[in-house]
């Protein structure tokens, strides 16, 4: 996947606590600001294959922190029914100040199956589901994961503005949407970022 913070990159980042933060650059929007190269952490429980031993993957989250100055990281709910999400929350409690976390909504699990599902009660349900499992009181960007066709983009946007007005999403994008889709989701709460595949194969 491809993540694109909608800013440009700083020619002169903020000190982040690493020296190789600096190395890797920033991106910026608005007040938020992340390493150029985050890590998207579905991998390590689905998606590729079987998990990897969780220790492994404990280390592998914090030396991408500690040693390489990464300061993005990316999961969602649906990403091994829940565990992606706790596991991202228990490595990155201890320096969650030093961190932005990314995870997404809009992709219900019902009886082990996915399904699109962006009501607003849906989304209100999921926000704590995923701030309890990510061990935060707030998620710093908050994808709408897949479009939902039964749930307006407008309806959807003015949810995700009420829980940036309560502090519980600071920031918000969405994945796999189309140019009109975004626009007019933008017009009523606007877009931090938006995501899409980078595949050639998927493109």
């Amino acid at each position: 996947m491809e993540q694109r913070i909608l800013g440009k990159d700083l020619n002169n980042p903020l000190t982040l606590g690493h020296q190789q933060a600096s190395l890797l650059g920033t991106r910026s929007h608005a007040d938020l600001q992340v390493s150029t190269l985050g890590l998207g952490c579905m991998g390590m429980i689905h998606g590729y294959g079987d998990a990897r031993d969780k220790k492994e993957r404990i280390e592998l989250i914090r030396k991408t922190h500690d040693e390489q100055g990464v300061t993005f990281f990316d999961t969602a709910k649906c990403y091994g029914s829940y565990t992606n999400e706790e596991l991202v929350g228990e490595v990155l409690e201890p320096i969650r100040n030093e961190v932005k976390i990314a995870t997404k909504f809009g992709i219900a699990l019902k009886d082990f199956k996915q399904a699109l599902d962006s009501r607003p009660e849906t989304i209100l349900a999921s926000v704590e589901g995923s701030l309890k499992r990510l061990r935060t009181d707030h998620i710093d960007l908050y994808h709408q994961h897949r479009v939902d066709k039964q749930t307006a983009p407008e309806e959807v946007a003015d949810t995700i503005a009420q829980l940036i007005k309560e502090g519980k999403v600071l920031h918000r994008g969405m994945s796999e949407a189309g140019p009109e889709t975004i626009r007019r989701a933008h017009r009523v709460c606007p877009l931090t970022a938006v995501q899409s595949e980078y595949s050639m194969f998927w493109q």
